[in-house]
């Protein structure tokens, strides 16, 4: 199922002021990320999920069209699916995304972990299993 194309365009517009943030194509959806890490997503289910953190999680499902975001039957703690109902009206879908923000700026910055080069660890597997001559 893909995701709302509309919803997609008003996150860019609410985020577009934002320092850091980038889209990301992952579960189904458009996640956009701030420093690195997930802060809402329109997801290909329906909805949107956003990030509020574990703590404020229990009580972001007290509010109108919030519901918990589940992944493969398991409950994912700290994130929260909305309802479209919940994010129709523009002030709606700011406050939500303003929670998602305001959680996910107070992590550390990610940084991407550059991976080894597969020729040069081929190249040191190998001779680590050499016979050392004599």
């Amino acid at each position: 199922m893909a995701y709302d194309e509309t919803t997609a365009g008003r996150l860019r517009k609410l985020l577009s002021g934002q320092p850091n943030v980038a889209e990301q194509k992952l579960m189904g959806g458009l996640c956009f990320m701030i420093n690195g890490h997930m802060s809402c997503a329109v997801s290909g289910h329906g909805g949107l999920l956003v990030r509020v953190g574990p703590d404020a999680h229990q009580s972001m499902l007290g509010e109108p069209h919030a519901a918990p975001m589940e992944m493969r039957g398991r409950i994912m703690t700290g994130f929260v699916r909305v309802a479209p109902l919940g994010y129709q009206t523009d002030a709606g879908l700011k406050k939500w995304v303003k929670r998602g923000i305001d959680f996910v700026t107070t992590l550390p910055k990610r940084t991407k972990k550059t991976p080894a080069k597969k020729g040069k660890a081929k190249a040191a597997n190998k001779a680590a299993k050499r016979p050392k001559r004599k």
